[in-house]
Parts: C-alpha cells; structure tokens; sequence
C-alpha cells in the first residue's frame, strides 16, 4: 500500500514532514506514558478507597511528571563489578524497540501537511508485522544483559527469570498474530485494519480465541500482573533492575509503560478494526483519530483493572500457561484458519453458500478449543490443589 508521501520522490518538505512525525510520535509516546502512570495510580485508589495523587497540578496530573524530574537528578549509580559498556546500552534496548514498534500503527486516515498527502501512521512498511516480531525480540536483549551485566547475582536470577517468560508467550503472541495476517492476507497493518469494516472486526472472524490469547501473552510479555514474576520482591529484590538508579532506572520503567500502551495499540490494529468507526459527517478526519483512542483507552484501563484485581501467579503456573496451553492452543487455531482460507481459495463447500456446514465447522474448532484450554486449565487445578494439600500436610507435620 504505501504512505503517498514518498509516492512522488523525496524533497525537503517530505524529509521535514518525516521529521515533524518522528517527534511528534515520540512526544505523544511520553506524554502518553505520564497520563497512564497518573491513571493507573487514580484508578487503582478509587478502587481502593483511597485519594490517589492530588498534590501536584489538578487531581495530581502532574504528579508523573514531577517524579521524572526528580529521578532525572538522581545520582546514577554502576556496580563495580559490572560491564560498564553493556550495562549503559541495556536500558536503550529496552526502550527504543517499545518506541520503533508502535511507529507502525495507524492512529487515522489520510490528512494533509503543506500540499503533501500523508497518513496518520509513522511508517507503514510492506513488512511492518514482522517489524513488530521483530523489535518484540530484540527487547528481550535489553531485560537479559541488563541482569547479566550488573555483575550481581539476584538481576541475573531475575533477568534469566524474565527471559524465559518473554521468550515462553512470544510465541503464543506470534501464532495468534498470524492468524490475523492470515485472515487478511497482509503483513502491512494498515492493510489490516482496512480490511476490518466498522464492525466486522477479526475479533469475530477468527473466533474471538486468538485475540484471548494475544490478550494473555501480551500482558506476560510486558511484564504486567498477574504475570509481573520479574520483579517478584519477595524472591528477587527488584529483578534485573535491582542495581540500576537514575535515569537508566527510568528508561527501564518508561519502556514498560510504552510496551503496555504499544500492546494495546497492535491489539486495536489487528482485531478491533483500528481507527474504523461509526462515519459521522462532522469533522470526518477526525473522528478515525478518536475511535482508536477510545479503543486504546479502553485497553490500557482494562490493564490497570488487572493490576488491581488479580494477584500473582507461580512462577511454575505461568510456564505451564504458556507452553503446555496457550502455545497449543495457538497453533490449533492458526491450522484451523490456514484451513479455512485454503478452503475458501479452492472453492470447498463450506463458504458461504453453505452455512450449514460452515457451521459444522466453527462448533468442531470451538470443541477442540475447549478441550485444549479447559482440559489443561482442570488439570492445572487439580495439580495446585494437590500442592496446597501437601503444603497445609507437610506445615502441620512440622507444627507438631
């Protein structure tokens, strides 16, 4: 598809233009990350009962903004057996790949700057989900040198302990990333939120199970509760963050952030049709812009619901999760739709001429489905349930 701003060749005003996008994407990013942190903190007290920030600017907005000033003046500290070298490039691995994702998310359609036709998306590479994969790896690299490098053992346990999660659901996240570029037919991801109409979102047409599953594994591989196991303070310290102060400690702690904001974004792309939305009259530019961040608003809170409601998860509950349940799962389901857009290619006799038998279908893959995920999640059960019942046995041995 292409942005039509580089249709033309490249001048100086397409260059400032690139430019003018660059920031603008960046600025919006941080100022992003300052409202969701202040949001977090008052959703989370109303659910509690409590006031919240309330010092700094009205209902404390600025509060977020206060604590980046001050931890920029912070003292910034190195361990002295640390490699001095990696341990200051990790944070940057940490945060530019959270930055470099999001620059492929259409926010709009077309607008226009000074005579030159442009879409409301930073950059919109023929390749851009493989892009996304792409920076998603590369992250990991940022969260395992920072551990291996601090020359201390507890951010390496912690950084080990991060990689294999983020590693674990990546590939649960991929496989149902697939489904959504096999069901469009695309790996641009303007292609796939054109191809989604108002309402006629991937949601519904791969079966609502793989946005389930991105849902799950984006949230492990974030690092967000109830799967926050990387910086688990009653066995870890802060985790691979434990010897890093400043402004490093903020970079780290900004990526989490804009990786939890970046998440949301590609999760409204690929399965909720992206800035689709009711067409009204009024102002018809503007109003792709306000339904994706309604969207986008609606998934960062659902985040921060999580935060507030669920509590940790065992580190072994969250491996087995993600590989003997979710990664099944996901390729399941992706078989399932590779075979259903096989189907429709060679005209077998399930499109849509026959509902009866595409029907069929859709109950058999819901089975299957359901045999994978709540045959796992019983046994899951049982085998906690036998734990604690060995744990209460062997603590009232001890008692005695």
């Amino acid at each position: 598809m292409g942005d039509p701003l580089y249709a033309h060749g490249i001048d100086l005003a397409v260059v400032l233009i690139t430019i003018l996008k660059v920031i603008l994407t960046f600025l919006f990013l941080l100022l992003g990350v300052l409202l969701y942190i202040w949001w977090e903190r008052k959703f989370i007290s109303d659910l509690q009962n409590r006031i919240g920030p309330d010092r700094a600017g009205p209902h404390g907005i600025l509060q977020s903004l206060a604590d980046g000033i001050k931890v920029f003046f912070k003292e910034d500290l190195a361990p002295t057996e640390a490699d001095r070298r990696v341990y200051r490039l990790a944070p940057y691995l940490a945060a530019v790949p959270a930055f470099s994702a999001f620059a492929i998310i259409p926010i709009g359609d077309k607008i226009s700057i000074a005579g030159h036709q442009t879409y409301l998306q930073l950059a919109d590479p023929p390749i851009g989900i493989l892009f996304l994969l792409a920076m998603s790896s590369i992250a990991v690299y940022g969260v395992f040198l920072a551990g291996w490098s601090s020359g201390s053992k507890y951010p390496l346990l912690g950084s080990v302990r991060a990689s294999a999660q983020m590693i674990s659901y990546e590939a649960a996240m991929s496989l149902a990333v697939a489904t959504a570029v096999l069901a469009t037919g695309s790996l641009s991801t303007r292609a796939i939120f054109v191809h989604q109409s108002v309402w006629n979102w991937n949601l519904w047409q791969l079966g609502v199970v793989p946005f389930g599953i991105y849902m799950v594994a984006a949230t492990a591989e974030v690092n967000r509760p109830p799967f926050d196991l990387v910086e688990a303070e009653q066995e870890l310290v802060g985790g691979y963050m434990t010897e890093y102060a400043g402004v490093r400690f903020a970079l780290y702690y900004l990526a989490e952030f804009m990786n939890t904001i970046t998440v949301s974004a590609v999760a409204v792309t690929l399965f909720l049709g992206g800035p689709s939305g009711p067409h009204i009259n009024f102002l018809p530019a503007l109003w792709p812009v306000v339904w994706f961040f309604l969207k986008l608003f609606a998934f960062v809170s659902f985040y921060v619901w999580l935060r507030a409601t669920l509590p940790r998860l065992r580190y072994d509950q969250l491996m087995d999760l993600g590989w003997k349940r979710l990664i099944p799962l996901a390729l399941y389901w992706l078989l399932l739709i590779a075979a259903l857009r096989v189907g429709d290619d060679a005209h077998w006799p399930w499109g849509v001429n026959h509902g009866a038998l595409n029907a069929i279908t859709v109950v058999a893959a819901a089975a299957g489905a359901g045999v994978v995920f709540f045959g796992g999640l019983g046994a899951a059960i049982r085998v906690g349930a036998k734990r604690v019942e060995e744990e209460t046995a062997r603590a009232g041995g001890v008692r005695a």
